[in-house]
């Protein structure tokens, strides 16, 4: 039985409308301004596709795509990854208006208030090529200096081996350091 005179209910209520329907001056303004070129309802074959994506993740609910732009979740409370290093690289917190369907996620307290997340997770999107640059140096490049720099030191070895007339005998793995890796096109 629920009893109607609760006052916590009646904030919960306040909540729930506030979110759905912004008094008149807090819309966005983005949302005001901008020209409509596409359609932004979703239709009921996407909500069932989301709702397909969301039973594989238990935490955090899968975020749309959007064109041009690498979606993630960032935490505000992780002690190195933070939030303003992620934003000096060009992260922008995702606000509602960006990703039809997401208005459930707004955050109501703190920091980002107004931008989709989830308790200490927050939203971001980052242009789709600065992404592939990153995930090439992170990916790619990274690993292959890696690489280079213990290919160098098993040749250090082999030479200090053959000074004390010994030999460096190499497996398989070293054989395959040796080789270079083709450089990959994109990143998913």
């Amino acid at each position: 039985m629920t009893d109607n005179t609760d006052e916590r209910l009646g904030k919960s209520s306040l909540r729930v409308a506030r979110r759905t329907a912004p008094p008149p001056g807090q819309q966005d303004r983005e949302l005001e301004d901008r020209e409509v070129t596409e359609n932004r309802e979703i239709s009921e074959d996407e909500r069932v596709e989301m709702f397909r994506m969301q039973n594989f993740q238990s935490v955090l609910p899968d975020l749309p795509k959007i064109p041009g732009w690498h979606i993630c979740w960032l935490s505000t409370t992780h002690p190195s990854d933070t939030i303003q290093r992620r934003q000096m690289l060009g992260y922008e917190p995702v606000k509602p208006s960006d990703v039809p369907g997401m208005d459930l996620f707004t955050l109501t307290t703190g920091d980002y208030q107004g931008m989709v997340g989830v308790k200490e997770m927050v939203a971001f999107k980052l242009p789709e090529s600065l992404y592939q640059k990153y995930m090439m140096i992170s990916h790619h490049e990274e690993p292959m200096r890696q690489q280079e720099g213990i290919v160098a030191n098993i040749d250090s070895l082999r030479e200090q081996a053959a000074e004390l007339q010994g030999r460096l005998i190499e497996g398989d793995g070293i054989s395959d350091l040796r080789k270079a890796a083709p450089r990959p096109r994109h990143f998913a």
